[in-house]
């Protein structure tokens, strides 16, 4: 009972604010096939933004297959598909191809070099047609990256591969993930919630790699893993730290755990300081209920139990990309008719916000947007008692522009 009522909170906390941040960004791009939009392609609208992108962009792509490669090398960016299933995607990436490299580029369909990147309601496919063992839809070194309701499809491996391996931040939701060898392969801290997973040769499907920090893991929860007959769970080749939760293995699966496997890196082999760390509770499939993968959260760390296992919890406290909690005021200056106010976070402007405190004052929004401080003008001489009670009073707003599955609304609340 305990074991479902914790399934249920967690699987009700992302319906609950999934999908809800995306349109409402202080810069909004279409990309159209048919030139109905903004761009035609994708590319262009990532190339029209600034190199220095401080405030949170979202690049809204109607439904078209768009064959091309991506790279983002701004931070910020949402790219919002107008549905997973119509709005593709592609490009023929084969590692051997020169042009993969043109222009410093990287070896996948979508490369991320910036920080709090969203991909969200997208099918990304790489369409190069034989088994290889980097066949990249997504490549990237930035951190605090999201994808929420996207499809990623290769027929060979690491088809998801981002490789921050000292810092990098990666959370996927409600995904598919669909590839050779390792189709999902992080390393550094990576939580996946509601997704599923299809092995396309008798490979594993998941691989991490948490060279750099003990704590850092690969985190699944509730999630499906389905393959050719005979395909396997996962493989590490350096130190890594896997926990499962709540999974479903269908009867393809082999009978083979999580193994150790050498590697061509002469380095990889003295990277194995800690040993063999995978964790899982309440795994299991109709024909498959291997020993391997009977519940043995107890031995990771003490007491600890599913209701632990956050995505929070998974990032050591380093983010918290399921918060609803907006930015907060940790600093607020006044001098004569101004106010400036300094939050926790960079902010995105929403519209034009306007103030006003509990003393009737109004406060009028004059820059700052893209930083963590606001600067703010009002008609009089301000005292310490006319900022108390802020709140806003007409449809503008201040959001956190980090990266988080929800649009969080600045907290106007001066203590």
């Amino acid at each position: 009972m305990l074991a479902m009522k914790t399934y249920l909170k967690h699987t009700i906390l992302l319906s609950l604010i999934l999908f809800s941040f995306a349109s409402k960004a202080a810069i909004h791009i279409t990309v159209a096939t048919d030139g109905s939009g903004d761009f035609k392609t994708i590319s262009a609208a990532i190339a029209s933004l600034p190199l220095f992108n401080y405030e949170r962009a979202v690049i809204f792509v109607k439904n078209g297959t768009y064959n091309e490669k991506i790279r983002i090398n701004q931070d910020y960016i949402t790219l919002q598909g107008e549905s997973k299933e119509n709005t593709i995607i592609k490009y023929n990436q084969t590692p051997e191809d020169p042009a993969s490299f043109a222009n410093n580029c990287e070896p996948a369909v979508v490369n991320i070099n910036g920080d709090d990147i969203i991909l969200d309601n997208l099918t990304i496919e790489n369409t190069q047609p034989k088994d290889s063992p980097n066949a990249f839809a997504i490549f990237g070194r930035g951190s605090r990256i999201i994808t929420i309701n996207c499809n990623f499809l290769s027929k060979g491996g690491n088809a998801v591969s981002l490789w921050n391996y000292k810092n990098g931040l990666y959370y996927h939701a409600y995904c598919n993930f669909t590839g050779g060898a390792d189709v999902l392969c992080p390393r550094g801290w990576c939580f996946v919630r509601n997704s599923k997973f299809f092995e396309v040769y008798k490979e594993s499907a998941i691989w991490q790699s948490g060279v750099f920090d003990k704590d850092q893991k690969l985190v699944i929860w509730n999630s499906t893993f389905d393959g050719i007959r005979g395909f396997e769970l996962g493989q590490r080749q350096t130190d890594a730290q896997l926990y499962l939760l709540y999974c479903t293995f269908t009867d393809s699966l082999a009978n083979k755990p999580i193994l150790l496997v050498e590697s061509k890196d002469s380095k990889a082999k003295q990277l194995n300081l800690w040993g063999d760390r995978y964790y899982f509770y309440e795994c299991r499939g109709a024909h498959v209920n291997y020993d391997w993968h009977k519940n043995n959260l107890e031995t990771a760390q003490k007491r600890l139990t599913p209701t632990d296992i956050t995505s929070t919890w998974t990032f050591d406290g380093k983010w918290d990309p399921e918060s609803k909690e907006g930015p907060k005021i940790v600093n607020n200056v006044i001098k004569d008719n101004t106010l400036l106010l300094t939050f926790n976070e960079p902010i995105t402007l929403k519209g034009l916000p306007t103030l006003k405190s509990r003393s009737g004052r109004s406060f009028n929004y004059d820059s700052g947007a893209g930083s963590n401080t606001l600067r703010f003008n009002c008609d009089v001489k301000l005292y310490k008692e006319d900022v108390k009670g802020l709140k806003y009073v007409n449809d503008g707003r201040f959001i956190g522009t980090l990266a988080s599955v929800a649009e969080r609304v600045a907290d106007l609340t001066i203590k």
